[in-house]
């Protein structure tokens, strides 16, 4: 009830990012309903194919507990802390609240999902829908309450404890993000360097299908790029907190020096994300070029799965970068009293995208080559 109390009492911008994380669970309840229905028209596939539909259903899965976490960690900034501390609510506390919304919103797409699953199959009234594959809704057969239960609690499940994680691992470096700076450069480097060289190395051979025809994959490869994805996401903040020191040195400006020092304290915060884009704009590149080699086109299921996919790793973008605005305003206001020129505000904030760009761009293009060429 406090979390649909703390809901009810949001700003709108905080009701929109809660509707789009209804819409994204909602999609992705969707795609785990159509691989149980495509196993339920396809008895004789075995359990073989209907585990590998429900591994590529991993990847929305991920993004969308992600960006639920996003939302739910950026949220607490607008809850009254006063009266939340009064009610003997400390930073455990406000985690389990934030992780109980995380959980309401995702169960209430959860079940959005199995309505808009039974209006496609026109259970409810109608005709089934006819565009969406051969099998995948399963119409006029019974579904599984078991299956089809256990398959919608995982969304909202993932979400919780990703929201939770998150928020208290936010919360224990947040006395340490200014004091230290990343250390896991290195070991991110090494992921990428390993799963890039898993991949090259399992290349050849048979292994699991890519949705749409797309060839196939061998699970080592699958494997390699899961590190890779892992390791973009640890050399993130390190790669900010560099960006920030080149600025911040070598004889800065004031402009340079603000926003290296402003950079070098968002790297914990922002580097993930910029890893998480890196990373899916990687895949997305080598998707394009399997798809161009296949010479076959997205089917409607993998098409609505990469959009969503985009849409989770942009909202938690959009997400963190709210939240690094709200944990700035404080600088940028002292600046403003200190009677700061607004173009020295704009340039310090031109100079921050430019480098987040290009902390975005790099490893993306590298990988990207890299991946393609072994």
């Amino acid at each position: 009830m406090l979390s649909v109390r703390l809901l009810r009492g949001a700003r709108a911008v905080t009701l929109a990012r809660w509707a789009l994380v209804v819409l994204t669970s909602c999609g992705t309840g969707l795609l785990l309903l159509g691989a149980l229905g495509w196993a339920l028209s396809h008895p004789s596939g075995g359990t073989p194919h209907l585990l590998v539909r429900l591994a590529w259903c991993a990847v929305p899965v991920v993004a969308t507990a992600q960006f639920a976490a996003a939302v739910g960690r950026a949220q607490p900034a607008g809850w009254p802390r006063s009266g939340l501390a009064a009610a003997g609510l400390g930073r455990g506390g406000l985690a389990l609240i934030a992780a109980a919304t995380a959980i309401l919103v995702c169960a209430v797409g959860s079940g959005l999902a199995l309505l808009v699953f039974m209006l496609l199959r026109g259970a409810l009234g109608g005709e089934p829908y006819r565009g969406v594959g051969p099998g995948v809704l399963a119409a006029g057969q019974s579904l599984p309450p078991a299956g089809v239960v256990t398959l919608l609690a995982v969304v909202p499940l993932a979400a919780g404890a990703a929201c939770s994680t998150r928020l208290r691992l936010g919360r224990r470096g947040a006395d340490e993000e200014v004091r230290r700076a990343p250390a896991g450069l290195p070991w991110g480097v090494a992921l990428v360097a390993v799963g890039l060289a898993v991949e090259s190395g399992a290349r050849h051979g048979h292994g699991m299908p890519l949705p749409s025809g797309l060839g196939r994959i061998a699970p080592a490869a699958a494997a390699g790029w899961v590190l890779v994805t892992v390791g973009l996401v640890l050399v993130g903040p390190g790669l900010l907190d560099g960006c920030g020191r080149l600025l911040a040195g070598f004889r800065p400006g004031v402009v340079r020096l603000l926003s290296g020092r402003a950079l070098q304290g968002e790297a914990r915060r922002l580097g993930p994300v910029v890893g998480m884009l890196s990373a899916t704009a990687a895949a997305a590149v080598s998707a394009y070029g399997l798809r161009q080699d296949a010479k076959h086109p997205l089917g409607p299921v993998t098409a609505f799965g990469a959009v969503l996919v985009m849409v989770c790793v942009l909202g938690t973008a959009a997400s963190a970068a709210a939240e690094s605005r709200a944990a700035r305003r404080p600088a940028v206001e002292a600046l403003r009293g200190q009677a700061a020129p607004a173009a020295t505000l704009r340039a310090m904030a031109a100079v921050r995208v430019a480098a987040l760009v290009a902390a975005f761009l790099l490893p993306a293009l590298v990988v990207a080559s890299l991946s393609n060429t072994a």
